[in-house]
């Protein structure tokens, strides 16, 4: 995957080897800062009011003023991706407090530090689409602010790692018993035809989450917003995940045993459909 040729900093495209940032930015020191990845297909920003909304709400949350408007953040989003030629890829949206001598305190005139930059990303591997994938149940170690999409994300990056390190394409997290979503992803299982995942009780308000609920509620699907306990989880009818670049992704493997009949299963493939229809939509410039 090569590096954005021209970065967004600060209100300036700037070339990706030019590009610099403080060694006392807070979101290096503190992972003071909260971050978005916005897919784009065909040249168009996917659930782009969606990311503007949590961006927004993250920002409020971290008492972090943004140096920008929400319209201005969504033109520099379609710009970078512009700058770099990207009609199908991402775009990561990162924002800090800005930089300031090291203390806890939240700094007085610090200036925020926005930058962008844009990736090539041609989607999931169709092997994964198609076969399904596995992944390796991991406990849930992270902090009590998961519903701000901060940057901090080192029990997130050691749980994947643990599970890469087993062959698996993702870690699902595990609290008290019970699943609560994986390291990059949303959570799902399928029960007697009822979609089940966890409610946004302190767990990223994900995107591709909200609009897999809604799109299966729209054609009839049951869905329960509950918590399900890992045993029960691993004995599903069916396992998928979703996010901004898993998609809605099938898992046939659960730590080693086979989900049902280690195939992807109806309703995810309902939810893959659903969301392939979404978005050849935005990529034929229909919606966004």
């Amino acid at each position: 995957m090569t590096n954005s040729e021209l970065v967004y900093l600060n209100g300036e495209m700037v070339p990706y080897g030019e590009a610099k940032i403080s060694v006392e930015d807070r979101g290096f020191n503190f992972s003071d800062g909260i971050y978005e990845v916005v897919r784009v297909v065909g040249g168009n920003a996917f659930r782009i009011e969606a990311h503007l909304d949590r961006f927004q709400s993250g920002a409020r949350a971290l008492e972090i003023e943004l140096p920008l408007t929400r319209e201005a953040v969504r033109e520099a989003v379609s710009e970078v991706a512009r700058a770099n030629r990207i009609e199908e890829g991402t775009v990561y949206v990162q924002l800090s407090r800005g930089a300031a001598p090291r203390k806890h305190a939240f700094p007085k005139g610090a200036r925020p530090t926005l930058v962008m930059l844009a990736r090539p990303f041609p989607g999931p591997a169709p092997e994964h689409l198609e076969k399904g994938v596995a992944v390796l149940t991991q406990p849930d170690l992270r902090w009590g602010y998961c519903e701000v999409k901060t940057v901090g994300l080192l029990p997130n990056v050691i749980a994947y790692q643990h599970a890469r390190s087993e062959g698996c394409f993702e870690a699902i997290l595990v609290r008290d018993g019970v699943v609560t979503e994986g390291s990059h992803s949303s959570t799902f299982c399928v029960r007697g035809g009822t979609v089940y995942t966890h409610p946004i009780d302190n767990l990223l308000p994900s995107i591709t989450r909200r609009y897999a609920i809604e799109a299966f509620r729209s054609e009839g699907v049951e869905v329960k917003e509950i918590g399900v306990p890992v045993e029960e989880f691993r004995a599903a009818d069916e396992i998928f995940l979703a996010g901004t670049t898993t998609e809605v992704m099938p898992v046939v493997q659960i730590d080693g045993e086979v989900v049902s009949s280690g195939e992807p299963g109806e309703l995810t493939r309902l939810g893959m459909q659903l969301y392939r229809r979404d978005l050849e939509a935005v990529r034929a410039g229909k919606a966004g």
